[in-house]
């Protein structure tokens, strides 16, 4: 496939293997080959089927799929008590359809009851399962699993998906992006996998699991055709996914069939009611939309999450506590190199000064961020903030960025997960959303090479989260995007926000090229453009309560706006500025011009801290 130009990705399990027998295939996890179809790392991959839902506009390959009509063996729900007594249910965050399925699963058996969910990595899964904990497990570890160790709880998805449905169930499917199929193309995706499961015997035969076991799996419990009875149980799976708000609305398109007409009045409905949108949906609202509707239906949306006419605030400081950077971000004018005369590290007696004003001011919170400075080791931090929170008890600290946990971990030779515990017992209270800028890779190589990457943003706030940190989501845009990578970068977030539900904003803010090595002939800062992006913003994060308007780039005046276009938060006081200043962004205000701006937009102000707690 490769020889024709043709980017092949696919799960290596098992039950892949007769769809890729004989093809040059690029292996990796589903989530993985979801991805880079997404981002046009792949041109035909085969994905899970939720994943073809959330993209939204996919063209499915006719024929080859993985299914089951009963038990599968491979998508295992696994529990040591009684499946009515679980708390929590560990998924395996490497396939989004399963953990779908498990929730459609227990709702059905639990009456509309669910337990708590966690994703996890999935060689961590075993180990999690015990008291009244249970998990998802699938592919080859649930096979080998079952064969070790017996479990009171062992529900096999296949089949409790046969008896809710009396339908097959469709895990995977060839899909690619629009213009990349043809006849011929599909022809010979077909018959590799004739070629494959006529080899199934050789296959097995070069197993792990052992021949009988692989054989009997491959030949008994899965199905590889895409008949019009897997179509169908396809189709019911994405109706009851969508239905309880798991999955965009969306049917397959296979191959031939023509593309959705997307009805835009429709979408901003839709929209409007809080329905999940996809890729697709999302970009043609950005694309399409009237900019007053789009902003009417973000309005809609915003009031029924928030039903009082309250707009809050926030009184904290955002403190730099050194330009010293390794990164080199094309975007950014604030940073220093390493040994540069202006590079800097403030020493306690300017940070004492500096959270002193704010106690004073009746600031709840210190946004303390920097850059990557080699001279600052983990230990300087955890004195740091225990210096802090000795000295200013009442204040939170706001600390660090998933870019700076990454450096972190790199340094100290430490996981994620070993860092933030150490800041947090240290005093660290929640993690900004910084450095996420636009969260497809492509964009993230342009900008900003040696930045972390999209995935190892996600996975900080993926731990912070499953650690009880709280943490806000961000967005700069309009730099080196396209309207498509927006659309994925917000419907990442949505997509952890699912798993873990501890995002407690989102922020966005246009790129200021003023100072940078980024400066481009592209409109910045544009007024009309950002209410766009905030109404299209809380059309698609359906499960992130608060957006915030983005005062400091943008202006009072277009904040204001922006409380008609979705955002229900203004922000925070503005004692200082350094990042964005530094591009010639100048605007501030104190607490009591913000409080004038909200009640002359026509809104009550209230104080609040990180939590969205209010205040007295």
């Amino acid at each position: 496939m490769s020889s024709q130009g043709v980017r092949l990705s696919a799960a290596a399990y098992l039950n892949s293997r007769p769809l890729i027998h004989g093809l040059d295939v690029g292996h990796c996890a589903p989530g993985e080959c979801a991805r880079r179809l997404d981002e046009g790392e792949a041109d035909v991959a085969l994905v899970p089927i939720a994943s073809v839902a959330r993209a939204g506009d996919w063209t499915v390959v006719p024929g080859p799929c993985v299914a089951t009509r009963g038990a599968v063996q491979s998508v295992l729900l696994l529990a040591d008590c009684d499946v009515k007594d679980l708390d929590v249910v560990a998924l395996d965050a490497s396939s989004r359809t399963s953990a779908i399925l498990v929730r459609l699963v227990l709702r059905h058996i639990l009456g509309g009851r669910e337990p708590r969910y966690e994703q996890r990595a999935p060689e961590k899964l075993d180990g999690l399962i015990g008291g009244r904990r249970g998990a998802l497990v699938i592919g080859d570890a649930a096979l080998e699993l079952v064969q070790r160790r017996r479990f009171a709880t062992c529900i096999d998805l296949g089949s409790a998906w046969f008896e809710m449905t009396s339908l097959p169930f469709v895990f995977a499917v060839w899909a690619a992006r629009e213009g990349i199929l043809t006849r011929d193309l599909c022809a010979r995706l077909g018959q590799a996998a004739a070629d494959g499961i006529a080899a199934r015997e050789e296959i097995a035969r070069t197993s792990p699991l052992g021949h009988d076991l692989a054989l009997r799996y491959l030949s008994q419990h899965l199905r590889f055709t895409l008949g019009p009875e897997e179509r169908a149980g396809a189709e019911e799976f994405l109706r009851r996914a969508a239905e309880a708000g798991l999955l965009p609305r969306t049917k397959l398109r296979l191959f031939g069939e023509p593309a959705p007409d997307h009805d835009v009045s429709e979408l901003l409905d839709r929209g409007a009611r809080g329905e999940r949108l996809s890729v697709a949906e999302v970009l043609a609202l950005h694309d399409r939309a009237d900019l007053m509707a789009i902003g009417s239906a973000a309005h809609a949306r915003r009031n029924a999450l928030h039903p009082k006419p309250i707009v809050t605030y926030i009184v904290d400081r955002n403190i730099n506590y050194t330009n010293v950077c390794t990164t080199s971000c094309r975007f950014c004018a604030f940073f220093r190199p390493v040994g540069h005369k202006e590079g800097y590290v403030l020493d306690r007696a300017t940070l004492a000064k500096k959270m002193t004003e704010v106690r004073d001011a009746g600031g709840v919170q210190i946004l303390l961020q920097g850059g990557l400075n080699p001279g600052l080791p983990l230990e300087w931090y955890e004195d740091l903030f225990r210096w802090m929170k000795r000295e200013f008890k009442m204040i939170a600290l706001h600390a660090l960025s998933p870019e700076e946990i990454v450096h972190l971990s790199g340094a100290s030779g430490l996981d994620f997960e070993g860092v933030l515990r150490r800041l947090h017992d240290a005093g660290m209270d929640s993690l900004p959303g910084g450095g996420a800028e636009i969260l497809v890779d492509r964009v993230r190589r342009r900008i900003a090479r040696q930045k972390c990457t999209s995935a190892e943003w996600l996975e900080v706030m993926r731990v912070a989260h499953r650690l009880g940190l709280r943490t806000t989501s961000t967005m700069m845009y309009a730099h080196v995007e396209t309207p498509r990578e927006r659309a994925l970068h917000l419907i990442k977030l949505r997509d952890l926000q699912d798993e873990t539900g501890r995002f407690t904003a989102f922020i966005l803010w246009p790129f200021q090229e003023g100072n940078t090595r980024l400066a481009g002939d592209h409109v910045q800062g544009a007024a009309p453009e950002y209410l766009r992006m905030v109404a299209t913003a809380r059309l698609a994060l359906d499960n992130i309560p608060n957006l915030q308007a983005s005062w400091p780039t943008m202006g009072p005046a277009v904040g204001q706006v922006a409380l008609a276009f979705g955002a229900n938060d203004f922000g925070s006081v503005m004692f200082e500025e350094n990042v964005v200043s530094s591009a010639g962004t100048l605007f501030s205000m104190d607490a009591a011009s913000i409080e004038e701006h909200v009640v002359a937009a026509g809104y009550q102000p209230k104080r609040r801290n990180m939590r969205y707690e209010l205040l007295g």
